[in-house]
């Protein structure tokens, strides 16, 4: 049978497309073919044009906005390119690239992005390959800090002879021991302002949920540890796990046993690190008669779609655009001036209030 409903205008879809990327801050073709019934051919011939027109910047596998520029502004010279390489282009890293993007184009750079993956245990050939082929000027990484090369990579970069910055990694450059650049958020201070927000609201038995064992997730832990102990939040009982792979089988069957414990020591609020992990926990809690805020209050670690949600989960919201601004500001002034000394920026996140958390019942 025939789906009645009309394919969408080329306007149809141009408007959806920049409706998704305001919303979203970045769209995927995969998505959008879903969403317009569209073919990805059509769809790349779409972003394309946008792009010519200004309005997104093109990565792998969709598009990012573009930075917003005053009319008849005159394009920054070129000053050649600098590659870019992050685990993941969909979750988090988005919001990352599209600063990156930004502050490029200020300084006249081009970007050459690359997506590597959480699993990638050395990213040394991909680095190795983007230097000696792609001309690059400089580098901005986020690499894999859980792998036995780890230290492996912190070296070359640092002995490669073209500058690097770190995002969202710390490093230390051995013998010496003396730190890298780098751009960083302190999510250890993200999990604090969590902890005193419950704090005020009158929590006292609290609990921390972590999606994986990242370099983030050990500072949210830190922090949190830090802010319960001078808190008085249960020092010794709040709950700590960390939650396997939201693809496995055993994931919701990890969340009901979270849950079933928090009502066992009479927990009243979590801090879910990441928004979709979060947002499990809200449904599973609502499929068992717990009501959230009254009940369970929560707290998403990201802020990536936890305002969406129903509902609005209060959350911390790392400074993404920033991140990625700043990471290509300190590698221009690096590029300008070799010898100036070395930069570790320390970015704040922000707390954001909505409809997820509450003062406990009495």
């Amino acid at each position: 049978m025939t789906d009645p409903t009309p394919a969408p205008l080329p306007a149809e879809r141009r408007s959806h497309i920049l409706t998704a990327m305001e919303r979203d801050g970045a769209v995927r073709i995969s998505q959008l073919s879903d969403e317009l019934g569209a073919a990805t051919v059509t769809l790349r011939r779409d972003l394309a044009q946008m792009e010519q027109e200004g309005l997104l910047v093109r990565v792998h596998g969709g598009a990012i906005p573009a930075a917003d520029q005053p009319a008849g502004a005159p394009p920054a010279a070129d000053a050649g390119s600098i590659a870019v390489l992050v685990p993941s282009l969909n979750y988090y890293w988005p919001g990352v690239v599209r600063g990156m993007e930004t502050a490029a184009r200020r300084h006249g750079l081009r970007v050459q992005l690359r997506g590597a993956s959480y699993e990638l245990q050395d990213e040394r050939p991909v680095l190795e390959r983007l230097v000696r082929n792609g001309g690059v000027r400089g580098l901005i990484v986020a690499p894999n800090t859980d792998t036995p090369h780890a230290q492996d990579v912190i070296q070359w970069l640092a002995e490669c002879g073209t500058p690097s910055v770190l995002v969202e990694r710390d490093g230390l450059v051995q013998p010496e021991g003396v730190p890298a650049e780098s751009v960083t958020t302190d999510h250890a201070l993200g999990a604090v302002l969590a902890a005193r927000h419950l704090a005020s609201l009158g929590h006292r038995k609290v609990g921390l949920v972590l999606s994986r064992n990242s370099p983030t997730s050990r500072k949210i832990a830190a922090g949190w540890q830090a802010a319960c102990e001078e808190l008085g939040l249960t020092p010794a009982e709040h709950i700590e796990s960390t939650l396997p792979d939201r693809t496995s089988a055993d994931f919701s069957a990890a969340v009901d046993a979270t849950l079933d414990q928090a009502l066992s020591t009479g927990v009243t609020a979590l801090l879910v690190h990441s928004d979709p992990e979060a947002m499990a926990f809200v449904d599973l809690a609502f499929n068992r008669g717990i009501s959230v805020p009254e009940d369970l209050s929560i707290i998403a670690y990201d802020d990536e779609v936890a305002e969406l949600f129903t509902p609005a989960l209060t959350a911390i919201a790392p400074p993404r655009v920033s991140v990625g601004e700043a990471a290509v500001d300190l590698l221009a002034a690096r590029l300008a001036d070799p010898t100036r000394a070395t930069r570790r920026v320390l970015l704040n996140p922000r707390l954001k209030v909505r409809g997820s958390t509450a003062a406990p019942r009495t």
